[in-house]
């Protein structure tokens, strides 16, 4: 992991916050509702901390172990309830009643989402803005109708600032299986189909089918240093060397070479470069063969160079996706909104087969990108809580025993038959819960460990 010393703070403050925030959805509603709540825990196993509240004498525990928590109500089915107290146990009280104590945990989650991202809106978010530069001919974007110089200002409506935006609209639209609209700068609307890309395409893999690419400023691309055995220097590159093209393409900055060279794994490209010989400027091509390298799961290519200098972006390619105070407040609820009914589709299709059960993460991704984002800045770790947050809402309510949505389901059908669920399909439905857990649980773990050997 990078920078461990972000990252592991980063990931505790996460999930002990989120966690919190969970728990005390449950907790509240259940106090408001008369239920006695013995334990609020945020984590398990041994207590490190603990202390007995005055009210009702519950006790609050920040636990070892900081992947979890429980809130723990007096229950008959427990423990033995004294007859004083047993209007306030959790299995006494009506039906609607515990609906709603287990819905508050997921609720508040999305609750919790809304405010992050409206904090976000109102403080405002960097970004690069969506002006393209070169594209390939073979991409979506260049069949569209998008060239080189091209700024989309909004996507099927959506103001688009940022390059981000516009990916966070073509994704959904690809999961809705839709064609949209981009509104360039110039006025002029271009439609791009997404519902022609294969299905069992993956997200990550979207932005490189799509090609949008930003225009960056020129530079010239020299070369500081060429490992030794590397394709590169096997070709004859050379330290001092300036890079002009690659298989004809003009390259007028180093992520242009870098883009062409990755997406060109094991082939052969033609590199026209640019040297010093007895102080006269010469050309020459050299055919160089990428090697091809496994990274984050992907094939890449490389060729083994650095680059002397990279210039920095300007300030007048960024622009600040934000929004007024009251303005965020609907923009921040419907951002919720897409970003849950976008993990639910991404979960139906990995359940379906239609998406990859790569894209399913366990906590060390979760650390790694806590610790990534919180470097990047407040917005960025902002926007990760909103995020994990939303997706703790959307699990807990999917209609799994053990998780909020299984019980959910045991209420909602105590409400129409009348009578509570018998303790033995109770006792079916939570092995069957606990064998799902565990199989996700199991996939979360092998593709994060995955993932590090990469």
């Amino acid at each position: 992991m990078n920078n461990l010393a972000t990252t592991l703070p980063a990931f505790i403050f996460t999930i002990a916050l989120l966690v919190a925030i969970h728990e005390f959805g449950h907790f509240w509603v259940a106090r408001k509702l008369g239920v006695k709540v013995l334990r609020f825990s945020i984590g398990f196993g041994k207590p490190l901390f603990k202390f007995t509240g005055k009210q009702d004498g519950t006790e609050y525990v920040i636990a070892a172990i900081p992947l979890g928590g429980y809130v723990k109500m007096l229950d008959e089915r427990e423990g033995e309830v004294l007859k004083e107290e047993r209007h306030r146990a959790f299995n006494r009280q009506p039906v609607w009643s515990r609906l709603a104590i287990v819905f508050a945990g997921p609720f508040i989650n999305f609750v919790f989402a809304v405010f992050a991202f409206w904090m976000m809106f109102v403080i405002g978010v960097q970004g690069v803005k969506p002006i393209m530069g070169h594209l390939d001919e073979t991409s979506i974007a260049w069949q569209a109708g998008l060239r080189e110089g091209d700024k989309i200002v909004a996507v099927d409506g959506y103001a688009t600032p940022t390059l981000s935006a516009v990916y966070e609209q073509l994704l959904s639209a690809f999961l809705n299986r839709s064609q949209v609209k981009l509104k360039l700068a110039d006025e002029r609307l271009i439609t791009m189909k997404l519902n022609k890309v294969p299905k069992d395409i993956e997200p990550s893999e979207l932005q490189k089918i799509i090609g949008l690419s930003i225009r960056l400023p020129e530079e010239d691309v020299i070369i500081s240093e060429v490992t030794p055995d590397s394709p590169a220097a096997q070709a004859g590159m050379q330290a001092g060397d300036q890079v002009l093209a690659i298989n004809g393409r003009p390259i007028r900055h180093w992520r242009e070479l870098v883009r062409a060279v990755i997406d060109k794994p094991g082939q052969t490209i033609s590199v026209e470069i640019q040297r010093k010989v007895q102080d006269r400027l010469q050309r020459e091509t050299l055919p160089i063969k990428t090697a091809s390298v496994d990274y984050k799961g992907e094939t890449i290519g490389r060729i083994g160079v650095r680059p002397k200098a990279v210039t920095p972006l300007p300030e007048s390619m960024y622009a600040m996706h934000q929004y007024g105070v009251l303005e965020a407040i609907p923009r921040a609820i419907e951002k919720t909104w897409d970003l849950s009914v976008l993990t639910l589709k991404m979960l139906g299709k990995i359940v379906l087969g239609e998406a990859s059960i790569k894209n399913i993460s366990g906590p060390i991704t979760i650390a790694e990108v806590a610790g990534q984002s919180a470097q990047m800045g407040f917005e960025s770790f902002l926007r990760f809580l909103a995020i994990v947050s939303l997706s703790l809402g959307v699990i807990n309510l999917l209609p799994i025993p053990m998780l909020d949505g299984g019980h959910l389901l045991y209420y909602l059908i105590e409400m129409v038959k009348g009578s509570p669920v018998s303790e033995a399909a109770q006792e079916f439905g939570l092995k069957i819960g606990v064998a799902i857990l565990i199989m996700l649980m199991s996939v979360a773990l092998f593709n994060d460990f995955n993932r590090l050997l990469q």
